[in-house]
Order: structure tokens, then sequence, then C-alpha cells
């Protein structure tokens, strides 16, 4: 697998080799010792997969100290712009954010360290994304930031009247709002 860096320190995307023939691909999409070598001693615990359709948007969430998740994702079908937002108060790339796209042709893995806000906005007419955490989710140390903040100013690739989000993705706070209180 190629592993490329990208602006924010600890976050890459992560390209698989792809063996084709007539009868399809076949790809790692995970390997232990690769991503060991290539990125750290990470132990993924929990897998998750959600479906979505065209405009959904889910984030920008995160999970509080001592909870806190490393995220290796990708996306099975359809395609999404994958988000990651640095809320590391000693990083330089506090406050930074990087995204790529991940598509079922492209097989493209986005890595997210602790420390990360994270979201994606589906692209395609559906969308089937699973990732990898190395934490349990915990409820109560859930946290968000608004997906539409102004000082984030991310471009989701999407018509703002095209975002479909869930009840609690509209009452996030600012990430201004968020420094105020930032656990990390």
């Amino acid at each position: 697998m190629d592993i490329s860096k990208t602006n924010i320190d600890g976050v890459f995307v992560i390209t698989p080799r792809i063996f084709t023939d007539q009868r399809g691909y076949f790809f790692e999409s995970f390997n232990e010792r690769d991503f060991q070598d290539k990125i750290g001693n990470i132990r993924f615990v929990q897998d998750n997969e959600s479906q979505s359709s065209y405009g959904v948007l889910r984030g920008l969430h995160f999970q509080k100290p001592p909870f806190t998740q490393s995220k290796l994702v990708r996306v099975v079908k359809g395609r999404v712009l994958d988000v990651a937002v640095d809320l590391r108060k000693a990083s330089p790339t506090f406050g930074q954010w990087t995204a790529v796209e991940l598509s079922e042709e492209n097989h493209l893995q986005f890595f997210l360290p602790k420390g990360m806000a994270h979201g994606f906005a589906v692209l395609s007419q559906t969308a089937i994304f699973q990732y990898k955490c190395d934490e349990f989710y915990q409820p109560q140390a859930e946290g968000a930031i608004a997906w539409n903040d102004e000082q984030l100013n991310i471009d989701w690739q999407l018509p703002k009247e095209d975002v479909i989000l869930s009840q609690k993705d509209q009452n996030h706070p600012s990430f201004l709002q968020f420094c105020q209180d930032n656990p990390f």
C-alpha cells in the first residue's frame, strides 16, 4: 500500500495495491504489519458501517478524552468527501482541515489519529461507508462542531440546499465555542 501524508500531521491517505483480472479485483484493505510499519501501532477494536443517500452530511464528530478515537475510513459503494479537522491544541495545524474524496472506484482510505473531528458528505446517489476505530464508542464522550462553521470554512462540495442533516447535527457549537472548552 502507498501511504501519503496530508497537510495535518498524522493524517494519511492510503492507496491500496489493487490486483485485477477477468474475475474482478482483489486488494488488502488492512494489513496490521504494514500499518504498524508505516503509520504506527494502532489496535482497532470496533468496525462500523453506515449507508447514506446523496446530500447526507454526517459530522463533524469526535470523542472527548479519555475516549478519543483513531479511525481508518473507506467507502465500499458510492462517493463521499471525507473531512478531518485538527482539534489538538498543541498541534501546528490546530483548527485546520483536510479532505479526500473516497469512492468505490479509487478504493482510497483515510486515517485520522486521535484528536480529529470527522465528517463526510455523500456526493453520489448512495454511499456505504466503513470505518475501524481504536476505541469503543462512548455516548457520554460525544462531541461535535457545526458542519458549516464560518471560521473552518469547509467546502463540502455540495450545494447548501442539498445538505441533509440529522436533528443532532443541526445544533452543534461553532469552532470558537469548542475552543473555549477544548478538552484536547
